[in-house]
């Protein structure tokens, strides 16, 4: 598969802006990867597997009530499922994720658009697939599935996504380690503006949890360039601060992102994690490719 034989004729600005992701998805997906990749689905088999504390967003019908008049506390009946794989989709939503630049789509509803797919990708192959939507909290927070029913919950959640207050990655993902404990691909989509080395400490134990992780870097061009006319003010979306910046201090600082993502692919690569910087222009359809990568060495 090169990724230069595949080439999107509908560009994010356009899909970004379809308000159906059904849609969206199966453009991307069956317009540009459809004969790329298959896995034979096997079905599934139920059966009780263990419990899990409740997180919002939990099917209430799975509580179990006698452990709750026991215990005092709130726990669900996990279920093993006969799946390929397990993937676990954990989207931003804070406030920095709905920045664009103009003629960009912003990096929310790329974001959106690329979990949209993923997630039909995932359960076309017959995998079972969640979501969890986090800003500086784990907001909405659906369990994999591998029922097509469970594609209806999934584009809920996510056409109800907005950007919102700040971000923690380090508190989200050890909050999520600690409720995920089956091993399973982990699907980080994120602008990752948070400090790196906590950033990859956080990613090192899911590592260590054996979880295998694929992130995807959400940036803008204009993020990553700052070709603007300078001297400006930029306002910070998540704290509101005001900074005045002018020509020399953007060009250290675009210097510093440009450190900043190589040293964050570095990392990931040494610690066996896929990381795939990816501009808010990219087709959808080459980032996908990162985690068709991913999946066939899955098995």
């Amino acid at each position: 598969m090169n990724p230069t034989t595949l080439s999107s004729s509908l560009s994010p600005q356009f899909l970004s802006r379809v308000r159906d992701l059904n849609l969206v998805a199966r453009l991307v997906v069956e317009g540009f990867l459809a004969g790329l990749h298959r896995s034979p689905g096997r079905g599934f088999s139920v059966e009780f597997a263990e419990y899990r504390a409740y997180m919002p967003g939990d099917d209430i019908r799975h509580l179990d009530w006698k452990l709750l008049a026991r215990t005092d506390r709130y726990y669900v009946k996990e279920f093993e499922e006969e799946t390929n794989l397990r993937a676990h989709i954990l989207l931003d939503t804070s406030a920095s994720m709905g920045y664009h630049s103009q003629g960009t789509a912003a990096k929310l509803d790329y974001g959106r658009c690329l979990a949209a797919a993923l997630s039909f990708l995932l359960l076309h192959q017959h995998d079972a697939v969640g979501l969890s939507l986090f800003s500086d909290r784990i907001i909405h927070y659906l369990p994999p599935r591998s029922r097509s029913s469970h594609w209806t919950r999934i584009l809920r959640s996510l056409q109800a996504t907005s950007g919102r207050s700040g971000t923690n990655l380090e508190t989200i993902l050890s909050q999520f380690s600690g409720h995920v404990r089956r091993r399973g691909l982990v699907i980080l989509i994120s602008d990752l503006w948070d400090r790196p080395a906590r950033v990859i400490s956080a990613l090192k134990h899911l590592r260590h949890l054996k979880h295998e992780l694929l992130v995807f870097h959400l940036l803008d061009p204009r993020e990553r360039r700052l070709d603007l006319a300078w001297p400006q003010i930029l306002v910070d979306m998540e704290t509101r601060q005001e900074l005045e910046v002018d020509g020399p201090t953007a060009a250290g600082f675009a210097r510093s992102v440009w450190g900043w993502t190589e040293w964050m692919g570095r990392e990931c690569r040494r610690h066996d994690i896929d990381y795939q910087l990816v501009d808010t222009a990219t087709p959808f359809d080459l980032a996908l490719l990162r985690y068709l990568y991913k999946r066939q060495r899955l098995g």
